[in-house]
């Protein structure tokens, strides 16, 4: 009978948990670490079931060797931890946005990103194998690798983004960052990505961008001065598309967010 006395908070529980693990998921999803969280999982299940069947010395095993092992599962998962903390944070802030704007509340005539006029330069950097790497903003703030490189107020048009990345011009060395539809800073600094298993073809320009989008939610258009590839990172990964109008819907479905 104790079985049948569920609790409203009971159902909130289990709801939270299942939330928790559907977001733990998704962050390890096709990586090596998803054989970990499974295992993990496992292990975790034995555990609960060795205590309701009293199994006393199997539980107490499982339990000590789970409550020690946290430490190691926090060096093993350290980017997919970064990445679900920065994931639960930007997720809240967005939905938050997005009531406000059905509700009108939000309302603050922002520009919205000219995503053609940045794809079209890059598919013309593209066919010359100009290098480019194109940061846009979205919610956390980017004042930490700004202030690495020069400032600047210019609004996007594909002439300026094709004249700053030019081989011989001074702004080509580094990274752009784009805040709406406006050029805020050239020649930037980014954070270079230290995951392993990035495939030994992609050079810095392709591990700063894994390296921003790891430690923000910001977005990030590489093009490859090697193959003139376009390449789109988010959150840490790369995102495959089949050309550029999927491209463009995928950056101005996450732009939204």
């Amino acid at each position: 009978m104790d079985l049948l006395d569920i609790r409203i908070i009971d159902i909130i529980d289990v709801v939270l948990v299942a939330f928790l693990m559907y977001y733990l998921y998704k962050l390890v999803k096709g990586t090596v670490a998803i054989n970990i969280f499974i295992g993990i999982v496992i292990l975790f299940a034995v555990w609960k079931l060795t205590e309701f069947l009293d199994m006393l010395l199997m539980s107490r095993i499982l339990g000590g060797f789970l409550g020690a092992g946290m430490i190691a599962l926090v060096v093993v998962f350290q980017q997919e931890i970064r990445k679900f903390l920065l994931m639960v944070g930007t997720t809240n802030f967005s939905a938050r946005k997005r009531v406000f704007k059905k509700l009108n509340l939000f309302n603050d005539n922002e520009t919205t990103t000219n995503i053609p006029v940045i794809l079209s330069a890059c598919a013309k950097m593209s066919k010359s194998n100009t290098g480019a790497i194109i940061v846009l903003k979205r919610n956390n703030s980017l004042e930490f690798v700004k202030n690495t490189g020069d400032p600047m107020n210019v609004e996007i048009n594909q002439p300026i983004l094709e004249s700053i990345f030019y081989k011989n011009s001074p702004l080509h060395d580094g990274a752009l960052i784009i805040e709406d539809n406006v050029i805020t800073a050239t020649r930037v600094i980014l954070p270079v990505s230290n995951d392993k298993n990035i495939p030994q073809r992609f050079g810095l320009r392709h591990r700063a961008a894994l390296g921003i989008t790891e430690k923000t939610d910001a977005v990030c258009i590489v093009v490859s001065e090697e193959n003139g590839q376009i390449s789109y990172l988010k959150e840490g990964d790369f995102v495959l598309f089949e050309d550029i109008d999927e491209l463009q819907k995928l950056i101005e479905r996450d732009l939204k967010d």
